[in-house]
């Protein structure tokens, strides 16, 4: 079976890759996974996911999927976000090793051999941590700062080396299957069905076409997301500043009483109220925002507004053929 016999689970790999705006790469992503991920495993699928496109990617989806009947393309109705995506593709993988790369060619499928070989007993899911990062300094900082916020208030599950770039089995999706409204993580969700979870070191490349879409105010925002999302922690932080300004509240009565009682002409009235009030209404502001943060999630998840909607799909149902056979016969 090649290098990958220790296990019989691994008798099958789907690679699942979420697109957007790379047209240029699919070809060398599909030429890259036959070279050093079909011969790891008797039989492959790999699963390009266009996130709703607006240039040739999906027209090119189908021609790599024409030529290679180990491809299968899905196209979204519109543009949902790299997470929603790839649930769309995962749930359409049929092998029991799922591997997530990026259509770029940062994540390299040579690396792939690395995080399998940390796929032992006791493990289930392993991330790819780039040795470097390749990013502006900027984009970096953003990057590291956001992933760690996330680890810190989602708790020690998420790794603050988390990436695109995983391998993991198939059967933690079992535990996504009420997953359906627009705020996904999937790295939340292959949490919550293992703590089997390990980070190996690879090398990433720059980005071959295309600009990253995660901005900073984007990266922000899907963090911020994150964690309204699956975590109860702001609202436990927002208790604790509450009671804590609560406290310092009383204190600030009880100096003022103590002052008043030795000499009434002490205590700066004015001054010392509109502090108080500018204190207070912020903490109940913020307070409400985070609250009103949670309501609107809870409105949404209501509405049964979905995840994502695929529009159309290319390529076969199940793949159990042997890729390297495959792409002799297309050539």
């Amino acid at each position: 079976m090649g290098a990958l016999e220790v296990h019989d689970d691994r008798s099958g790999i789907s690679v699942v890759i979420p697109c957007y705006h790379t047209p240029g790469s699919l070809e060398r992503v599909c030429q890259e996974i036959t070279e050093h991920v079909a011969p790891l495993a008797d039989s492959i699928e790999l699963i390009l996911v266009d996130d709703g496109s607006t240039d040739d990617t999906w027209g090119r989806i189908s021609e790599v999927s024409e030529r290679h009947d180990w491809v299968r393309g899905i196209r979204l109705s519109r543009n949902y976000g790299q997470h929603n995506a790839l649930l769309a593709g995962l749930r359409q993988a049929i092998h029991p090793i799922v591997v997530t790369l990026d259509d770029d060619l940062q994540t390299r499928p040579s690396e792939v051999p690395k995080l399998l070989a940390e796929l032992v007993d006791g493990v289930d899911l392993v991330y790819g941590s780039p040795i470097s990062e390749s990013q502006t300094l900027f984009r970096n900082f953003a990057s590291v700062t956001t992933k760690r916020l996330m680890s810190r208030m989602l708790g020690p599950e998420i790794n603050s080396r988390l990436s695109a770039f995983r391998v993991f089995r198939r059967r933690l999706l079992s535990g996504s299957t009420m997953a359906n409204d627009p705020y996904i993580s999937i790295d939340v969700l292959l949490s919550w069905a293992t703590r089997g979870i390990t980070v190996v070191e690879v090398d990433f490349d720059q980005r071959q076409e295309g600009t990253s879409g995660y901005t900073f105010f984007k990266l922000v925002r899907h963090a911020f997301n994150m964690i309204t999302g699956y975590s109860t922690r702001p609202l436990r932080l927002v208790s604790a500043i509450g009671l804590g300004i609560s406290l310092l509240g009383f204190f600030l009565l009880l100096f003022t009483l103590v002052s008043y009682a030795i000499d009434p002409t002490d205590v700066e009235g004015f001054t010392f109220i509109a502090t108080a009030i500018s204190l207070f209404s912020g903490v109940q502001l913020l307070s409400l925002g985070v609250v009103g943060e949670y309501l609107a999630r809870m409105h949404f998840r209501t509405m049964g507004r979905p995840a994502y909607t695929i529009r159309a799909a290319i390529g076969p149902e199940t793949v159990s053929s042997d890729v390297t056979d495959n792409a002799h016969r297309a050539r």
